[in-house]
């Protein structure tokens, strides 16, 4: 079939580089230098192209939509400070491990700090965030650079998806005239070449390390107490069989977050809940191993927690970050998959000798029983409503957890075993959390998209309504407490003068004008009656229509005093 592309040719072959190492979104900010490449990218008849004029939310929206579909989403803007608000999202898919493929636009080289519009130094400007960086021209018209410009094309898109896998940063220096179009209905020699070099070049890694099994086995049968920890990750149903084969071991704990998306009910799925009856100078429940699987821990109690305590064993387990030694007891760090390694230690004989996981789970019942009991008699507060909001959440559904006290507030229920657990945990930034639900939903239409909110994180990220691609499979619920209510319930900014003003940051905006301005039906709640009367309506499904959101008003004051009330009544 033909179809019109940019007519520099470069540009062109870099095109079909992109599509022949899989890319196949790629979600665009408008601009002037970036021209022949929106050109090229929409007019691909294989490639999916959405608008988001912010960048900063562009940015998350990939992330979003590169979680759902899991294969990397590339995002494309013009020239000067356009790329630098790809920033935080750069960093969170660093951290997060997410395939982001960002390609900018620049001006050519000898235009650079000469005073020509729209030109700043974007040679590297992601720096150690990005797994790795190349320079394009337009200029160059030979041979050699063709075959240069479509090798250098799959292979930094190809490290995008590798085992550790990652941001990328693609500059692509063009030249005037930008708007030139040829209409293009095979591929050249110089094409051919890429595609054939794609298929030489497919990422089928495989893990070549030579572990000691014996001695890990041996190590693991020896232990009496032993904990694995589940950080951030995708569902991962391979991992789960085996951590529920493995905790039929006595003297074995798992331990889970919602973000982990792991659940069997031998599992301790709230940290912060359990701990807090914890004896933390019993020995007793000090593991002599400690396994990490996954990505971030939200629970600060369980990092204050094991740093404290002498750990002699820490096996860090994965590919990504192999140094992390998040709580300074790191022994081994295993580049493996976390399935495979698991697998491996339940071949192990056991130990039976040592019931350690029941000390734990003993804890765990009864306090699981005291918030269900606390939650039914307490006052109408952000705890409150997440208990409420907690068992109105649709079945499969997928369930986005902004940052601060919401994340915080998620980990003291118990997740839902059919739904999907994802926040920006990379950074634990405030930033993007609601256009990251915005570009999941629209990736994933057939599953209802929540997203849990503060109100500063709403106001900071208001841009992600700002978008045409918005579906009507996103929901919204924004608790507004009138600032930010972690410093409510953290030690230490209450005692400062500066409190209010520079850390709680009180204000009393609502979000109601802001859902007008971008169509977003709005309703609102300020008790558990009026929640509760809104939720028939709230997730009525229009399949034309667009998102809605719930605003939800709870006390400032009340919110900390009920939290301290509810720590309490666990101990």
């Amino acid at each position: 079939m033909s179809y019109l592309t940019s007519a520099k040719k470069n540009v062109h072959l870099f095109v079909e580089s992109c599509v022949a190492a899989g890319l196949k979104h790629v979600v665009i900010s408008p601009g002037s230098r970036n021209a022949p490449l929106t050109i090229s990218f929409n007019e691909h008849p294989e490639v999916k192209t959405i608008l988001v004029h912010d960048e900063r939310s562009a940015g998350f929206f990939a992330i979003g939509m590169a979680l759902q579909l899991q294969e990397p989403i590339a995002v494309l803007c013009t020239s000067g400070s356009a790329v630098l608000n790809y920033f935080p999202a750069v960093a969170e898919a660093y951290y997060q491990n997410i395939p982001l493929i960002v390609i900018s636009a620049d001006r050519p080289q000898e235009w650079i700090n000469h005073g020509d519009g729209q030109t700043i130094m974007q040679d590297n400007v992601f720096g150690s965030h990005v797994h790795s960086f190349i320079q394009l021209e337009d200029k160059y018209e030979t041979e050699h650079y063709y075959q240069f410009l479509c090798m250098e094309t799959l292979d930094i898109i190809n490290k995008a998806k590798g085992e550790w896998s990652g941001p990328v940063h693609i500059n692509f220096a063009l030249e005037e005239p930008l708007y030139s179009t040829i209409e293009v209905s095979d591929f050249n020699s110089a094409q051919a070449k890429c595609l054939s070099y794609a298929d030489q070049t497919k990422s089928n890694i495989e893990n070549s390390t030579t572990l000691d099994w014996a001695l890990f086995q041996n190590q693991w049968s020896a232990a009496k107490k032993k904990i694995v920890l589940c950080g951030q990750m995708p569902k991962n149903r391979a991992l789960l069989d085996q951590l529920k084969t493995m905790s039929e071991d006595p003297t074995v704990l798992i331990m889970v977050e919602n973000t982990s998306n792991l659940y069997d009910l031998k599992f301790v799925h709230c940290i912060d809940r359990t701990i807090e009856h914890l004896d933390r100078n019993n020995s007793d429940f000090i593991p002599e191993i400690l396994i990490t699987l996954g990505g971030a821990i939200v629970s600060k109690k369980i990092k204050d927690l094991f740093r404290d305590w002498e750990i002699k064993n820490h096996w860090r387990v994965g590919y990504a970050f192999p140094e992390m030694d998040t709580f300074r007891h790191l022994s081994e760090s295993v580049e493996c998959a976390p399935n495979s390694f698991i697998r491996k230690l339940n071949e192990a004989p056991r130990n039976r000798v040592e019931l350690y996981d029941s000390k734990w789970k003993s804890i765990d019942f009864i306090n699981q029983e005291k918030t269900t009991k606390f939650c039914k008699s307490t006052s109408f507060s952000d705890l409150k409503v997440f208990s409420i909001l907690n068992d109105c959440l649709p079945e499969m559904s997928v369930v986005h957890l902004g940052n601060s006290s919401v994340v915080r507030y998620a980990q003291l229920f118990d997740p839902i075993a059919s739904v999907t657990y994802q926040s920006n945990r990379g950074t634990s930034g405030i930033d993007g959390s609601m256009s990251t639900a915005a570009g999941a939903a629209f990736a994933n239409k057939d599953s209802w998209h929540v997203h849990f909110t503060g109100d500063i994180s709403f106001f900071y990220d208001s841009n992600a309504l700002w978008n045409k691609f918005l579906t009507p499979n996103l929901r919204i619920f924004l608790i507004n407490n009138e600032g930010g209510g972690i410093f409510k319930i953290i030690p230490g900014p209450n005692s400062t003068k500066q409190y209010k003003k520079y850390f709680v940051a009180e204000h009393q905006h609502s979000a109601e004008h802001i859902c007008k301005a971008f169509e977003i039906e709005y309703f609102s709640a300020r008790n558990t009656e009026e929640l509760h009367g809104h939720m028939e309506a709230f997730y009525q499904y229009e399949g034309d229509g667009r998102p809605k959101l719930i605003e939800i008003f709870t006390d400032t004051d009340v919110n900390p005093e009920v939290l301290k009330s509810y720590f309490a009544a666990l101990k």
